[in-house]
This record gives C-alpha cells, sequence and structure tokens, in this order.
C-alpha cells in the first residue's frame, strides 16, 4: 500500500503568503488612488474621517469585481466599514434571492383572509 505524498508545508506556506501579498499590492494601489481622489466621507452614512481614523474608511467597488479598477475610479465608492458590510449584505441576499433560471416567481392565489369573517364572528358567538 502506497501512501499520498505529503503536502510540502514550507511550499504550501510561501504560496499563500505570496498570494497575501499580492492581494495587500492590489488592493493599496486601488485603495491610494481612490483616497486621493475623493473626499474622505463615507458614501452612505456621510461621516467623515480624519488620518486618526481614515482605516475604517474601505474602498466598495460598484460592480462587485476586485479586479475591475479603472484608473478614473468610476467603480468605486468610499464607505465606512459599517456601510461596506451592510452594502455585501443586501449584495448576498439579492443574489441568494434571485429566481433561478430568471423565471419570475408565481404570485401567490391563496387569500389568508378568506374567511376571517366568518370567523371572527363564529368566536363572537362563544
Amino acid at each position: 500500500m502506497t501512501h499520498p505524498k505529503a503536502p510540502d508545508s514550507a511550499r504550501l506556506d510561501r504560496i499563500v503568503a505570496e498570494a497575501r501579498r499580492a492581494a495587500e499590492q492590489r488592493e493599496m494601489g486601488y485603495r491610494e488612488r481612490a483616497l486621493k481622489m475623493y473626499p474622505w466621507v463615507c458614501g452612505r452614512c456621510a461621516r467623515e474621517f480624519t488620518r486618526a481614523n481614515l482605516h475604517e474608511l474601505t474602498v466598495h467597488h460598484r460592480n462587485h469585481n476586485h479586479d475591475d479598477n479603472p484608473a478614473d475610479g468610476s467603480n468605486w465608492e468610499l464607505l465606512c466599514l459599517y456601510c461596506h458590510d451592510n452594502e455585501h449584505s443586501r449584495y448576498i441576499d439579492n443574489v441568494a434571492g434571485a429566481p433561478l433560471g430568471g423565471d419570475a416567481p408565481k404570485p401567490a392565489t391563496g387569500n389568508p383572509f378568506a374567511d376571517l369573517k366568518a370567523m371572527l364572528e363564529a368566536k363572537s358567538r362563544r
């Protein structure tokens, strides 16, 4: 019986570290450009930021594609951490609630209040 070769931990660590560095460099590039282009204000709640709390201001990609970074910044907006989390939650909820296959959901046909009057009258007679 042959055992599969154990993974090379050092190699995996190098790959993960390189991927993290690349992501940080990519983020810093568009983040720095966005912070130079736009006022340090959250685009949703209008909270203003200073150098002391600038780490709480994020760059949001309007189309949710982090690789779409046009030089004019048209795919970015600055959002505070809270509004950014809310935007992504709304996006996830929207995608999760989207109908499969493009078909719209069928309208409800039942009426939960159809016999309400009769039920209330029967209850009041008791």
